[in-house]
């Protein structure tokens, strides 16, 4: 296959100016969590944790660091946890499981 073979919405530059195709990876579902002080529910930490999940059920986690630039954040991947954890759902009040299927 050549690039005229597929759709200008796929095609684009790299950084070095050469033309790229964006493939697919995967794709799923995903959840944010932000870390809070236990006793005033401020925010404890600017970091965040973005936890992937794919459609074949493969788990990814990442912290979102911020860097000076607010328009820039760092991220580092981490092992998976135990799978039973829960996030606190502010909205609710209540603890809830992180992927409600």
């Amino acid at each position: 296959m050549n690039q005229l073979d597929f759709p200008e919405s796929v095609l684009t530059k790299g950084k070095k100016g050469k033309l790229e195709i964006r493939g697919l990876d995967s794709y799923g579902r995903y959840v944010m969590c932000k870390y809070l002080d236990p006793k005033t529910l401020e925010l404890a930490d600017t970091k965040r944790k973005l936890i992937l999940r794919d459609n074949s059920g493969k788990v990814m986690e990442y912290f979102i660091i911020p860097l000076k630039d607010s328009r820039r954040s760092l991220l580092i991947s981490t092992e998976s946890e135990e799978k039973d954890r829960q996030v606190w759902n502010e909205e609710l009040k209540k603890a809830q499981e992180i992927w409600k299927d």
